[in-house]
């Protein structure tokens, strides 16, 4: 929504309070419901195919969805991080009008299978550039290939069309303690222009269990597609998101 990133999780001292330290390696598997807003397809982009919406036919979830990250923190201003982030989906329906789609015809009315996966994977590498006792703050660059597939089938009839592409990002975090063991962060992989965009970022309440342990929870959003000759795809991704965090 996706290549990885780095975050070099540091913990500022406050007052009296020790905090969890910064650790070499810090590992976080993130997992929950979403939900799908916009979908909007049309295949190929040059007025030969019909633009409709794939939310409206497979609905709007909830399906499940997860991510792993695998943060070095380099030093205690660099870090390296890769993201693993598959989701797909897969409904049956019936299409309400008629639809040409990757160089097929679909009628309405008939049972038809649809499926939407978008894999991402990154490479990020961040700079803390504010470090505070309660804030601190990063920016960095993403490196992003997507692997997406959008596809019909209407009994022998198939249309399929697969998409495998770079994307470069920005990156930019920001964590506030709240407290001894509470933190609320933001954390965002985006980049608008041209004949495209793309949008991940989340907002979620910390809580370390202990040095090593945390727990996190909070709101995602993955918004943005493309706008080509040979695709035009949208689609807004809502996600519940809880995670489990180990540090080394």
């Amino acid at each position: 929504m996706k290549t990885a990133v780095v975050i070099g999780l540091t913990f500022a001292f406050l007052p009296g309070v020790s905090l969890a330290q910064t650790r070499a390696l810090e590992v976080e598997l993130e997992g929950g419901p979403i939900w799908q807003t916009r979908n909007d397809v049309e295949i190929p982009n040059d007025g030969s195919a019909t633009r409709f919406s794939l939310s409206d036919f497979t609905g709007s979830g909830p399906w499940r969805a997860g991510r792993l990250y695998l943060t070095w923190n380099v030093s205690e201003r660099h870090g390296v991080r890769l993201l693993y982030a598959p989701f797909s989906l897969s409904e049956s329906a019936t299409l309400a009008g008629p639809v040409d789609f990757a160089g097929a015809s679909f009628v309405a009315g008939a049972a038809t299978d649809g499926r939407y996966t978008f894999n991402s994977y990154r490479l990020s590498y961040r700079w803390r550039f504010h470090s505070g006792e309660r804030l601190r703050a990063w920016l960095g660059v993403t490196a992003k290939v997507r692997d997406a597939t959008i596809s019909l089938a209407q009994g022998p009839t198939t249309g399929r069309k697969d998409d495998v592409g770079f994307v470069p990002l920005l990156h930019i975090a920001a964590e506030q303690r709240l407290g001894s063991r509470w933190n609320v962060s933001l954390d965002a992989d985006a980049l608008a222009g041209g004949p495209g965009r793309a949008i991940d970022a989340s907002l979620k309440l910390g809580y370390d269990v202990s040095d090593r342990w945390s727990i996190r929870a909070g709101y995602r959003t993955v918004e943005g597609g493309a706008d080509v000759e040979s695709v035009y795809s949208f689609a807004w991704l809502h996600y519940l998101a809880a995670s489990i965090v180990w540090r080394l």
